[in-house]
């Protein structure tokens, strides 16, 4: 289909695209380098007054632009509107706190003076994915366009309506021309593109195979890269730990964005003694939810984005079955228009099997059981991913263990691992590297100055 908005609850082709030429990115390219050579000299204050329209415009529209999601990507009405509205409070938040992050910071040695002065880089490109298809740019573009750097984003082929209205956004809020701006292209354009001497640096937020390629192509060319990829978190939930609580968050953890998030709680690791209670539980939990029209309010669980990503789905069901899991609820795609899959927990996949090490990308639940702390530790650490993970328990020893223990980029203690704008956001292993949000985040695409003088 290329570049197009496909409706994933009906499978109508909206509307489609032609991809740029090479002279229309060498044109966007020169413009985005040009911009950068003004725009670099700008203030923090001049940046916060733009920065502080982009969330007034978002505040503003918040309907229009989440419909455009939900129409573009299925992501049920009233969490593509939340979307809008915490893009806001990112764009608030740097607008805020970035003349302060990356103020000079001074440190006494032999010199009369010496300190750490912070510079933009200068055009980052952003690929970003579809799941979340405004908040993953504006998290980019947030501190990046406040730390003086220019964008170039190279958005989901499947959500060219909303990449198009991010530039529009910015552009009304006053931001210069060329300082952020859609490329409508093709996966095969990236690689040449990193390869440009204007591109300073560039962020991936999207599959490992995807971050594997981008990564390749930054080395080749020694370019900095942020990269926040595939996870498969784990969601423990020990003995002394609020039930009815970690029950109701299970749910929402595995069914936010329709099943699709990096940071979802894919696999639960529940201890023996109380595993069975979980499970009769969440099974309930699961049976009450709505799966239909994304556009409705009462709506729980919307359409997958693509048809490829409901075939994919149902096969790693299908994988899991084979090799000895036990379906609680759902299991098969719905027999209906759209891409449709139901609530589906899986329970008794062997722990040695690949198929528990994979990434579900759906509203697929693994569950898992676990004798001990130990083994509940064991069983999350083992697969490839890193990004986030969440642990239930009251007992404050066993809270400092799964600080110390999990291997993940996030832990959260009695709560919905999430990102936030106060925080850094990433993960470790094949979950990526690098860190979005917070002080750290503004500080990845920056020349870290050390000034000396006498």
């Amino acid at each position: 289909m290329g570049i197009a908005t496909v409706n994933p609850a009906t499978g109508e082709v909206i509307k489609t695209f032609e991809p740029l030429t090479d002279s229309d990115i060498e044109i966007r390219l020169q413009k985005a380098q040009e911009a950068f050579e003004q725009y670099r000299k700008t203030s923090f204050e001049q940046r916060s007054c733009w920065m502080s329209e982009t969330a007034n415009i978002l505040e503003a529209r918040k309907e229009e632009f989440g419909k455009l999601m939900t129409l573009e990507m299925g992501k049920t009405l009233k969490s593509a509107i939340a979307e809008v509205e915490k893009c806001a409070w990112v764009c608030r938040f740097y607008a805020e706190n970035a003349a302060q992050f990356l103020a000079d910071v001074h440190t006494q040695t032999d010199a009369s003076d010496s300190f750490v002065r912070h510079q933009p880089l200068g055009i980052v490109l952003a690929v970003m994915p579809w799941n979340f298809p405004f908040w993953q740019v504006f998290r980019f573009a947030a501190p990046g366009l406040m730390a003086g750097n220019v964008g170039l984003l190279k958005h989901a082929s499947n959500v060219p309506q909303c990449a198009l209205a991010i530039e529009k956004i910015f552009l009304q809020a006053g931001f210069p021309p060329g300082v952020f701006q859609t490329l409508l292209i093709g996966a095969d354009k990236i690689a040449p593109l990193i390869a440009d001497d204007r591109i300073k640096a560039a962020t991936l937020t999207g599959s490992e195979p995807a971050g594997a390629s981008l990564a390749a192509a930054a080395g080749k060319q020694i370019k900095k890269v942020v990269l926040e990829l595939g996870g498969s978190d784990p969601f423990i939930v020990m003995p002394s730990a609020d039930l009815d609580a970690a029950v109701s968050t299970a749910v929402t953890a595995r069914m936010l964005n329709n099943g699709q998030s990096c940071i979802a709680a894919k696999r639960f690791i529940v201890a023996e003694s109380i595993a069975a209670e979980f499970e009769k539980h969440l099974v309930e939990k699961y049976q009450t939810l709505k799966v239909g029209d994304p556009m409705l309010p009462d709506t729980d669980i919307g359409p997958l984005a693509t048809p490829t990503i409901l075939k994919d789905l149902a096969h790693q069901v299908q994988v899991s079955i084979e090799q000895g899991a036990k379906v609680l609820i759902g299991g098969q795609p719905l027999d209906q228009p759209g891409n449709f899959y139901p609530p589906t927990i899986l329970a008794g996949i062997p722990l040695d099997s690949a198929i528990a090490k994979e990434e579900f990308f759906g509203p697929v639940a693994m569950l898992f059981r676990a004798a001990n702390i130990e083994m509940a530790i064991q069983i999350a650490n083992n697969v490839p991913f890193g990004l986030g993970a969440s642990a239930w328990t009251n007992n404050p020893l066993e809270q400092e263990k799964f600080i110390n223990e999990l291997e993940a980029g996030a832990v959260f203690i009695n709560g919905l691992v999430k990102s936030d704008p106060r925080l850094p956001f990433g993960g470790i292993k094949r979950s990526g590297f690098g860190r979005e949000l917070g002080i750290h985040g503004i500080q990845e695409f920056v020349n870290i100055k050390t000034v000396w003088v006498k």
